[in-house]
């Protein structure tokens, strides 16, 4: 795909649609002189240049991968119209367009109904959810892992709603059990589970919870906004035992009552696109308001009537749209995009697992791959903290051969759950992590993988 040409093509759309007005005079203030925007632009493609290479398989640290060019070029076009998807008015092409890849996400979960809109992150997206989940069960608590994100506390203490942390199994999925205790007391409305945790990528076991919380009259909310794409491959079961990927997690989030996912993450899309989904379109009641200027064209429903957000790019829906033209939401569709970074994931933690330079935290379940360097000395938390440190920086500072990983903090009881020789010397310590989240990290795999051991033998 040449972007270059599809940009310029982006550009055409745009004059060629103004054409339909008469033309009129700019008026003086916008007006730039070609040679202080050159001289501008230039100073602003310098200071692009203090960036990381996300686009590269050498980049192997945070969940961060480029758009998708269809991405892009939706986006450029759609901006130029400068939509706003708040209320149809302010976007009527885009508002459109993106009813119709929030039905693709809710189909991807399959929802058996649904109502849902984009949203700028997915923080927003889970403010969103537990909003409503405090609407539906007033005064009552909210129970996460302690493994979940962190935004759930946040969102929590910004609702005034009670937070509680439930105790997680040694590979970071939420303990059923440990739920069930903090259920009984009968003050919890709503149980978040996690389809991915942004630290480890451990899938809470969803299908285990959902009837658990039932027993017990809760809602349940999905936080999918890393790992939501992966039911994709989970849905086809060849593709699934090929990638050791359990599929009842993600069968069983079509029961949940809200999901939220990023599309800015393994969805191709540029930031900020999150989307949030619910189950019951009568949710839409807790979102009730008026507004004296806004809601006045046809619409069966203006999208900022079910959101808490009022304007929103319309562009970042036309990105996703044009996206989902080209690459379905379907295993062989998406699905493959998310199959290379698991099969390299899996393959990386062999290679980790034969290495004597290296040691694996634990196995990964999606794409995320935690280590620690070995050394040569026994195991201990505060020689792994420092040594992980020292492969991070020098992996990042190398001028001719760098590499970028990325830092998790784990506390000494987890840490020495899954390594229980290990020197307990310190209260916890930053393991190696690193997020395979591009499908090109499959075929880069072994120069990674032996320029992160020659990092791990120096550090």
């Amino acid at each position: 795909m040449d972007l270059r040409y599809w940009l310029g093509r982006a550009a055409e759309v745009v004059e060629r649609w103004g054409e339909r007005f008469e033309p009129f005079e700019p008026h003086p203030s916008h007006h730039v002189d070609d040679a202080d925007f050159a001289a501008a632009f230039e100073r602003f493609a310098k200071r692009l240049e203090h960036n990381y290479p996300f686009f590269h398989p050498r980049y192997a640290g945070q969940m961060v991968k480029p758009p998708h060019p269809a991405a892009v070029v939706g986006y450029l076009a759609a901006m130029r119209f400068n939509p706003n998807n708040h209320a149809y008015e302010g976007g009527p092409a885009t508002s459109d367009m993106e009813r119709e890849c929030v039905a693709a996400l809710a189909a991807m979960f399959a929802l058996p109904a649904h109502v849902g809109h984009l949203t700028s992150s997915g923080t927003i997206a889970n403010l969103e959810a537990l909003y409503v989940a405090r609407q539906s069960h007033p005064g009552r608590a909210v129970a996460y892992s302690e493994q979940a994100h962190y935004t759930h506390r946040r969102m929590c203490h910004v609702l005034g709603v009670r937070g509680v942390a439930v105790a997680a199994d040694g590979l970071g999925r939420m303990d059923a059990d440990a739920l069930e205790a903090v259920l009984r007391g009968g003050d919890v409305g709503t149980v978040v589970v996690t389809a991915g945790t942004t630290g480890l990528g451990a899938v809470d076991p969803v299908h285990e919870i959902l009837p658990l919380a039932r027993r017990y009259g809760a809602r349940v909310h999905v936080d999918a906004a890393y790992g939501g794409f992966f039911a994709l491959p989970a849905a086809d079961p060849a593709q699934a035992a090929a990638l050791d990927l359990d599929p009842r997690p993600w069968q069983a989030i079509g029961g949940c009552d809200s999901v939220t996912v990023d599309p800015h993450k393994h969805g191709l899309q540029p930031y900020g696109c999150g989307a949030v989904l619910f189950a019951d379109p009568a949710i839409g009641r807790h979102f009730a308001h008026d507004s004296p200027y806004t809601y006045f064209t046809d619409a069966e429903l203006h999208l900022g009537e079910i959101s808490l957000e009022c304007s929103r790019a319309g562009a970042s829906a036309a990105a996703l749209w044009l996206t989902l033209q080209l690459l379905p939401l379907t295993p062989d569709g998406f699905g493959a995009v998310l199959a290379g970074g698991r099969r390299a994931a899996l393959a990386w933690a062999d290679l980790i697992r034969d290495s004597p330079d290296l040691t694996l935290y634990q196995q990964p379940e999606l794409d995320i791959v935690t280590y620690l360097p070995s050394g040569t000395g026994p195991l201990s938390l505060a020689g792994t903290d420092a040594a992980g440190e020292r492969v991070l920086r020098a992996g990042m500072s190398a001028e001719d051969d760098p590499v970028y990983l990325s830092l998790l903090r784990v506390d000494a009881a987890d840490f020495t759950r899954r390594h229980p020789t290990a020197l307990a010397d310190a209260d916890g310590a930053r393991i190696l992590r690193s997020v395979l989240i591009k499908p090109e990290a499959e075929h880069y795999l072994p120069r990674l993988h032996a320029r992160v051991t020659e990092l791990a033998r120096t550090a």
